[in-house]
């Protein structure tokens, strides 16, 4: 059985795999519509989400499969005192593969080593958030054709950020590759994951604080919400919030085939008159996150069309 709690879980062949899976969806879609009938995914949301709990609930349903769970802890026996291990052991009994997304970090791993079908982690804490880094890779993919030699930016809560720790550990398994780590001093990549990804694997990157001096060399530029739920001090948080606001100004020096992507929800890290820029491409990556956890829900329950 095979669960899904980081993007390192798959091989480089199996995320080659999996986007071209989710393409193949997009161009046969009714080649796929009953490929989990009688199959039950279920969403175990113990932090609030939008996009992600949606898209995979859209995602099994387009499978033809069904959906059950919750959408916050308190909705949840959790709030009783029950533990993650003996949740998915329950929740196990009624679905064939859980989605999970936990405010701890580990809290996935831990239910992958008690429950009976497969785990999605669906976003744990500040950790990890392997599903929207698969969502990433087929909006880079289909921007750009490739990921090889690419200067990435990446813009804001580098600290905190689970998209952008899962992002970095999936690029940086690809040749020529060059960071460019956008953010206040305060928020910071980890130094961990310098040290142990970007330095030890040999990756090239850069520091700054300056977005608009970096903005003419990059192809991708990945915005981030600096996220109120992970500060434990307000005023530090209304301090650095609004670090970053990409307008269309920011933009005149941007390659005219720079991608704006962004994991969302945003607040306002990106004016909404940059929407109809042909660089921004958010929404189009949320659109991606559907089929390839089509892809992903497929590959977990070992169903081949």
């Amino acid at each position: 059985m095979r669960n899904l709690i980081d993007i390192t879980d798959l091989t480089v062949q199996e995320i080659d795999e999996l986007i071209a899976t989710a393409c193949d969806i997009i161009a046969n879609p009714d080649k796929y519509c009953d490929a989990c009938r009688r199959k039950k995914l279920a969403t175990l949301f113990f932090e609030p989400s939008t996009r992600t709990r949606l898209s995979f609930e859209a995602a099994m349903l387009e499978l033809g499969g069904s959906v059950l769970g919750f959408s916050e802890a308190n909705s949840s026996s959790a709030s009783k005192g029950e533990s993650v291990a003996d949740t998915v052991r329950v929740v196990g009994c009624y679905a064939d593969i859980i989605a999970m997304r936990h405010p701890k970090e580990g809290a996935p791993m831990v239910a992958s080593m008690h429950s009976p079908v497969p785990i999605i982690n669906a976003g744990d804490g500040g950790h990890n958030h392997p599903t929207q880094t698969l969502t990433d890779l087929l909006t880079i993919h289909r921007e750009k054709g490739h990921f090889d030699n690419l200067t990435v930016g990446l813009c804001g809560d580098l600290k905190f950020g689970r998209t952008v720790h899962s992002l970095i550990h999936a690029l940086s398994r690809y040749t020529g590759i060059h960071f460019v780590l956008i953010s206040p001093e305060e928020l910071s990549l980890p130094s961990y994951i310098i040290h142990d990804v970007l330095e030890k694997k040999g990756m090239s990157y850069e520091e700054t604080q300056d977005l608009e001096a970096v903005m003419p060399k990059l192809d991708i530029l990945y915005m981030t919400r600096v996220q109120r739920e992970r500060f434990f001090n307000e005023a530090d948080y209304i301090r650095l919030k609004d670090s970053y606001i990409l307008t269309l100004d920011k933009l005149k020096n941007a390659k005219e085939d720079l991608c704006i992507l962004h994991p969302l929800p945003r607040v306002n890290e990106i004016a909404t008159s940059v929407d109809n820029d042909s660089r921004a491409c958010y929404f189009k990556q949320a659109h991606n996150g559907k089929y390839i956890r089509m892809a992903l829900i497929l590959k977990l329950l070992g169903v081949e069309v």
